[in-house]
């Protein structure tokens, strides 16, 4: 493999944005794909992963360096070269690049911290010593290492439009090949990445990019055409399409969030899906939850989190979390549990969600809300874990509740 220098140095930009401005990686790669409109599949492809995997990799590439964040434009060219030398990738000859890049050293260096896993991982000590105490030793080691792993482009088949095998197949005209997966009636997995967003089946509503594990959290909440659902964080709302669709378009959605932002981004979402039964509303007070107090059949909570389950989309997150942070969400956790409870009608029922896979996070939650003053009204019905090494995609939970009648 040859490097071009065009491509080599919007790489090295969105490493020093990334680490340096706190720039989110999707954001960076985003923007160094718009650089050059000449390049083809295979330069963006090039760009978009060599991005992500020094981010992916950042604590180990950075020990072997030995540099650290913040990072000048010789520590991330030495990035570069660890990258390049540990994928086999000749070195250009290159000023930037420098004469002498100890190759043995770089190869040797990577055996020894490899016997490490918070090396071989590259995570943070917290983040480590955390997710122990939380899932153990051995069930970590596997996580981890499943959550390294790129993640996979999963399709959601908007139900409303379109069957999955005919999707299928005008995704094939278009040269996008995909197949089912198992488990999941509308879901199918595309063997080899494709810019989707560009098919004429993206522009008539026919799809959305969703995880698998995330098309789970929609069906689990039981909804069935001409209820009354409220999605309680519905952000720019790929559960709430899903719902729509699941609802066959009869009923009521309501979608709530406190970044009005979102849910605009949702409402484009909506009119491509042509997904008529959703309403917005904006949660500026505690005003608009109070009005829903006993009136929902179901009710949706996609709970902020840690976000620990979906580190292979984000693997940014790694090093932008903070410990701080996490303490901080499960109180808001438990504070919208209590509140947003209460929208569930006698006789409804209620699913808790998150994309994280600590116990302290989800179990424990619901189990808190269980037993305080506004759980008593309810009963726990089942739950599901979804763990990245077992199947595949991100890790999740979500469990289901009922109001007694």
């Amino acid at each position: 493999m040859r490097l071009h220098r065009n491509l080599t140095f919007a790489v090295i930009d969105s490493i020093r944005d990334i680490f340096n401005e706190g720039v989110y990686a999707d954001k960076a790669v985003e923007k160094a794909l718009k650089r050059d409109k000449r390049w083809g599949a295979r330069d963006r492809k090039f760009v978009a992963e060599t991005i992500y995997d020094i981010v992916r990799w950042n604590r180990l590439y950075a020990e072997i360096a030995e540099v650290k964040v913040p990072y000048d434009r010789d520590n991330i060219w030495r990035l570069f070269s660890v990258w390049c030398i540990l994928r086999g990738i000749a070195l250009p000859d290159w000023n930037q690049v420098g004469d002498h890049v100890p190759e043995r050293r770089i190869k040797g260096r990577f055996a020894e911290l490899s016997r490490t896993r918070k090396y071989r991982e590259s995570i943070p000590d917290w983040m480590d010593e955390l997710c122990v105490s939380e899932l153990g030793e051995e069930l970590w080691t596997k996580e981890i290492a499943a959550l390294n792993e790129q993640a996979k482009v999963i399709l959601r088949t908007n139900t409303l439009n379109i069957s999955r095998e005919m999707l299928q197949k005008k995704l094939k005209v278009e040269e996008v090949h995909t197949e089912l997966l198992p488990n999941h009636p509308d879901a199918l997995i595309l063997p080899e990445r494709a810019n989707v967003f560009k098919t004429e089946a993206f522009h008539n509503g026919f799809f959305e990019v969703q995880d698998a594990s995330s098309q789970l959290v929609a069906a689990y909440l039981d909804v069935k055409p001409g209820m009354k659902v409220v999605d309680t964080c519905a952000g720019a709302g790929g559960k709430t399409l899903h719902l729509a669709a699941l609802m066959e378009n009869k009923g009521q959605i309501i979608a709530m969030d406190i970044y009005e932002s979102k849910l605009r981004k949702l409402k484009v979402r909506a009119k491509r899906n042509k997904a008529h039964n959703i309403e917005m509303r904006v949660i500026d007070s505690t005003k608009p939850i109070k009005k829903l107090y006993d009136k929902a059949d179901r009710v949706l909570i996609d709970a902020p989190c840690s976000g620990l389950g979906v580190i292979r989309r984000n693997p940014d997150s790694k090093w932008k979390l903070q410990p701080a942070f996490i303490d901080n969400i499960k109180k808001i956790q438990q504070e919208i549990l209590q509140s947003y409870s209460k929208m569930v009608k006698p006789g409804g029922k209620m699913v808790y969600a998150t994309c994280s896979i600590l116990p302290s996070e989800n179990q424990n939650q619901v189990h808190i809300f269980l037993t305080s003053e506004a759980g008593k009204e309810f009963t726990f019905v089942s739950d599901k874990k979804v763990l990245a090494h077992i199947a595949g995609f991100d890790g999740f939970y979500m469990a289901l509740l009922e109001r007694k009648k």
